[in-house]
């Protein structure tokens, strides 16, 4: 599942392809039809994201034929919003105008002047209103990407729970856009037990690892791929073969199982945890 990096990369790629022009809007699937119907025309003035949830907003029903001067004037008012969120199978590939015929496995497509966009596979893909998207945001937890983020709220929950912190990092109702990679590797970075209760990590632990996280994930938008290796520990620095894995950066212990921690040697751990399989080394993130 992507992870919330990519999510707000997706929302600038958007925003720069067809913010404030009007849009061809089609669902070739057929799942989305009616809704694009409605959106096919508008002006599409804005794309956000919260944690792995992509919104993309529509300047009302019915308003085909509305100039980009009209679409700046009026965005803050009557916008729909196609709330998006990829799941595990979900797919988004942009593509120069002239779009091609589209096959019947996508699900949304958008076409502007000069770029097209696809979208195959999603879990959600949904037309709904201002009230709703607001009932999205208010069950996230705050997203270390967004302005608007307030860490101190996840750190009350975490503070309270007797979860672990790699299970917490990994729920969205805390924080949201964390994955398993940002989760295993920034727990490693600051030699923390991903096992350790959330109540036990103190408030300063919390703000180096949101301090981080934020810079971690920023990052990720701008090289739209995850690297959380520091300078000192990189391939060059470090004389050793650079990692080859479908999902790409240099990292310290996600999917490296069984292989020499970067800093100690001794072998990374794995083992399930929340569904997902959690990477750690034992020896340089004690309890």
């Amino acid at each position: 599942m992507p992870e919330g990096h990519t999510i707000h990369r997706l929302a600038q790629d958007c925003t720069a392809a067809f913010a404030r022009t009007a849009v061809r809007v089609t669902s070739p699937q057929g799942r989305f039809a009616d809704s694009a119907a409605l959106l096919d025309g508008t002006v599409l003035t804005t794309a956000e994201a919260h944690g792995k949830h992509l919104f993309l907003g529509f300047l009302g029903f019915g308003a085909a034929g509305n100039t980009a001067e009209d679409a700046a004037e009026d965005a803050a008012e009557n916008l729909a919003w196609v709330h998006i969120h990829l799941g595990l199978f979900g797919k988004v590939a942009f593509g120069p105008a002239p779009a091609p015929p589209p096959t019947d496995t996508v699900r949304l497509r958008l076409a502007g002047d000069t770029t097209y966009v696809d979208l195959r596979g999603p879990t959600t893909c949904a037309l709904i209103t201002d009230p709703e998207k607001r009932a999205i945001h208010d069950r996230l937890g705050p997203d270390p990407l967004r302005p608007d983020a307030d860490p101190a709220a996840a750190h009350r929950r975490i503070s309270r729970s007797r979860t672990t912190i790699a299970a917490l990092l990994m729920d969205q109702k805390v924080v949201a856009g964390v994955g398993n990679v940002y989760r295993a590797e920034v727990l490693f970075r600051h030699g923390i037990d991903p096992y350790r209760p959330g109540k036990d990590l103190t408030p300063a632990e919390w703000d180096t690892i949101w301090q981080d996280l934020t810079a971690l994930m920023r990052e990720g938008v701008r090289n739209n791929r995850i690297d959380t290796v520091r300078p000192e520990h990189t391939p060059e620095a470090m004389g050793r073969p650079p990692r080859v894995d479908d999902h790409g950066g240099e990292v310290y212990v996600y999917r490296r199982a069984n292989q020499p921690c970067h800093l100690c040697g001794g072998p990374i751990s794995t083992a399930g945890l929340a569904a997902r399989n959690l990477f750690w080394c034992p020896t340089c993130q004690k309890r």
